[in-house]
């Protein structure tokens, strides 16, 4: 090599440490936030995008700014030996038996004690790499290795149509991941490429939200699963929806700890939304953000104890829910005082909100009147939204 080819090299080199001198910023990143907030909660997520979308990248970033080593293991050039492990024979393997011997990458993993296992290009690991997989993702095992707790394991796969002689996930691998679905947004991909990219950081835990974050997630899901039990296990049909999120008991434990770290963490709801749809799918996931939502609703009860302080919620659905409370709780208990402090919310709902959400709870709570109550006054507040005085005089 002349010395002026070493010259050109060691500008060139300059130039690339140029290029890769970027810096990063905190800004609001949906993605982000869900797979920081997946990898506290000591998930194995699996990032779902196009070719060339940033998963890797991100992956990269994420290892930087977390100070932890990245380890990638490409799926589908290795054999199913490099994650079950080799056997070896020792001196007596009759009484000592025959150990499986793991892979340098995982004894570099245990020796480090912590780091990130990224398990990329997992859609085109034919079916004996993913068999083998399994305990790995699960229980952490390679070989006869254990990997310490310190260890986050987050895998990459494209779709099977832009995949490489891709394959479709087995069930038992996929019911094993959080499933987030990695996309770009434009800004950030300019703002990146001009030097500044979105800052990956541990959600903030509040040490004093730790008890109500657990009793929340647990009073959510049992909530839920005690209303719709065929929601337990719902094993999909088509072998395509079986790669992906879908109940099980499992991936309701997962989901649970989602919730208990989103909320001790303050997580927003696009990011709880997102872990939640891509643990147990987007139907049994909705339902559970809607149960969730409901809990929040304030007690029907306090509200008829001190109708004239009631607050209620600003969505449209969650009033209306908070208003059928109401009347059904007189409707359990009908007593004149419940029956007239149930209208004074209803006012304050006509006086909030939008008129038609009063009117099918007033309706119904019209029908409540007994013989010898007199209408109150704010019933006839109502009168314009419906027609309740001749109702109830009738």
């Amino acid at each position: 090599m002349t010395l002026s080819t070493a010259g050109n090299l060691d500008v060139a080199a300059d130039l690339l440490a140029l290029l890769g001198d970027t810096a990063t910023e905190p800004r609001p990143d949906t993605q982000l936030e869900a797979l920081t907030l997946a990898v506290s909660a000591d998930l194995p997520v699996l990032l779902w995008g196009e070719p060339g979308i940033g998963k890797t990248s991100a992956l990269n970033q994420l290892a930087g700014a977390l100070g932890l080593p990245l380890t990638t293991v490409i799926a589908s050039v290795h054999e199913p030996s490099d994650f079950a492990g080799l056997p070896v024979v020792g001196d007596d393997p009759a009484v000592q038996g025959v150990p499986m011997a793991p892979p340098d990458w995982a004894v570099r993993l245990a020796r480090t004690g912590t780091g990130l296992l990224f398990l990329d290009e997992l859609s085109t690991a034919p079916p004996a790499v993913q068999a083998a997989l399994l305990r790995v993702v699960l229980e952490r095992r390679v070989g006869a290795l254990r990997l310490p707790p310190g260890i986050r394991i987050v895998a990459a796969a494209n779709p099977r149509a832009s995949a490489a002689d891709g394959w479709e996930l087995s069930a038992p691998l996929a019911n094993r991941f959080v499933h987030l679905q990695w996309g770009f947004d434009h800004d950030v991909v300019v703002r990146g490429l001009g030097g500044t990219w979105p800052r990956a950081a541990l959600p903030r835990l509040d040490a004093g939200r730790l008890p109500d974050a657990v009793a929340l997630a647990r009073r959510a899901v049992c909530g839920l699963l005690s209303t719709r039990p065929a929601l337990v296990h719902q094993l999909p049909t088509s072998e395509t929806r079986r790669g992906g999120p879908w109940p099980s008991p499992r991936s309701w434990e997962m989901t649970l700890r989602l919730l208990a770290f989103g909320t001790a963490a303050g997580a927003s709801r696009d990011a709880l939304s997102m872990l939640v749809r891509g643990t147990v799918g987007d139907g049994p996931g909705l339902e559970l953000l809607a149960a969730l939502d409901r809990l929040d609703l304030p007690d029907p009860e306090n509200l008829l104890a001190d109708p004239a302080s009631a607050v209620l919620p600003e969505r449209g659905d969650l009033r209306q829910a908070v208003l059928d409370g109401v009347v059904e709780a007189v409707r359990r208990r009908p007593e004149r005082s419940r029956w007239e402090a149930a209208w004074t919310v209803l006012a304050r709902a006509l006086d909030t909100g939008a008129p038609d959400l009063v009117v099918v709870p007033a309706s119904t709570l019209a029908q409540l009147r007994r013989d010898g109550w007199e209408v109150p006054v704010t019933m006839e507040r109502l009168g314009s939204a419906v027609t309740l005085s001749q109702r109830a005089a009738a």
